[in-house]
């Protein structure tokens, strides 16, 4: 239920830390990926090791780690997750999240996020009945930190009351209906292409072009994660297989093609492959020796992806969407394609020299539908996967 979920567990100092243990493995059960950050606090009840032996990942705890602050800073680690748990949430860390305090790896994380927030609180009855608690719990709720518990039941402390933390199990099921709430693509098909591909001229030679795959992978991520069942065609990249996602590797633009046909029928298309638009007319069987000349290599062009699926009749998905990667007055050239491809929507971007978009991290976007173009701020190629597959959900939703 949770395939391809990213899970941020942020474990505080309390007796109930050991519950965590259980829930890792529930967790990774169902499918999520989990990463944790343990306070200073909660290393007095279970260590490191074993939190990472169940998770299968490295456990973090110190901010001030130059090598954790250089492989996966306080932001990174923050944002990279679709949801992160706090549990058990102490009287003492739902105060400073309350206050906006951020001391600690956990509490610096929890202010950087812009993702989902849950907390699991366990603390003795009196300290969760107390006014201050059920300030600081109204504040957290109005900001839409998401409470799984606490339970009634006997406390470590011997008293009995609210305050215990939920077991495991319950967790696990709060999350997960956490995730079918906002699973807007659910039930949905979506492909997406994406890296370049790789035209034989013989053997060992080949034309291609600079596309990294780092923004096709990530929208096929960012459109699983809202439950489309989604599949990647990708030419050759060393970007990994996204978590929940059906892969196809291919190498040429023919390959991608059939990949595609056979990837249909689809509710979604979105094509953000860099696809050579030619190959040559025949691959030579051995390797061209060098003679002291520049072989001829006559050239031919290679099929239309975006146009075939966009044109592609019944089987034509409902949403069709096209990268235009241009170089100078980037819109202008962008826009014939919207009717020449037969597709709904074009993102063209500029990846002219100097703007690092091939194989860079960042990207800007210009979508262009019928009702105009919006102009999209610079982001991270992840936050433009994530604004995109909000902006497809959206529209799904709104023809429906």
């Amino acid at each position: 239920m949770l395939h391809g979920k990213r899970i941020l567990l942020i474990i505080s100092g309390g007796i109930a830390a050991y519950k965590c243990l259980e829930l890792i493995r529930r967790l990774r059960e169902q499918g999520a990926a989990v990463r944790c950050v343990l306070t200073r606090a909660a290393t007095e009840f279970v260590t490191p090791l074993s939190v990472s032996a169940l998770s299968g990942d490295k456990v973090y705890g110190d901010i001030f780690s130059l090598t954790d602050e250089h492989e996966m800073g306080h932001i990174q680690l923050s944002r990279d997750a679709d949801l992160l748990v706090v549990a058990p949430a102490t009287a003492n860390i739902l105060a400073r999240m309350a206050q906006g305090i951020c001391d600690d790896l956990a509490t610096t994380a929890l202010l950087a996020t812009d993702k989902p927030v849950m907390a699991v609180p366990a603390m003795n009855v009196r300290m969760w009945e107390h006014a201050a608690m059920a300030a600081n719990a109204a504040t957290l709720r109005e900001r839409g930190i998401i409470f799984v518990g606490p339970d009634d039941g006997d406390m470590a402390c011997g008293e009995f009351g609210p305050g215990r933390m939920a077991e495991p199990a319950a967790v696990v099921e709060a999350i997960c209906d956490h995730f079918s709430a906002h699973a807007r693509l659910s039930g949905k098909r979506a492909l997406v292409t994406s890296g370049p591909t790789h035209e034989a001229i013989d053997p060992v030679r080949y034309i291609a072009n600079r596309s990294s795959g780092k923004q096709g992978h990530a929208i096929a991520a960012a459109l699983a994660r809202l439950g489309a069942d989604t599949t990647l065609v990708t030419g050759p990249t060393v970007e990994p297989d996204p978590a929940g996602v059906s892969v196809n590797h291919v190498e040429s633009a023919r390959d991608m093609l059939a990949a595609c046909k056979a990837a249909l029928p689809a509710d979604i298309a979105v094509c953000a492959a860099a696809v050579a638009d030619w190959r040559p007319a025949e691959e030579a069987a051995q390797k061209i020796k060098k003679n002291g000349e520049a072989p001829a290599i006559s050239m031919v062009e290679n099929p239309d992806i975006l146009k075939t699926l966009g044109n592609s009749g019944n089987d034509r998905p409902r949403l069709v969407i096209g990268f235009a990667a241009e170089t100078g007055d980037v819109v202008a050239k962008a826009q014939p394609k919207l009717v020449a491809k037969g597709c709904d929507w074009v993102l063209a971007n500029d990846v002219s020299p100097g703007t690092g978009t091939f194989g860079g991290e960042v990207n800007t976007i210009h979508l262009i539908h019928g009702a105009g173009v919006e102009d999209w701020p610079e982001m991270t190629k992840t936050e433009v996967a994530e604004k995109l597959a909000a902006r497809i959900a959206d529209h799904i939703q709104e023809t429906a």
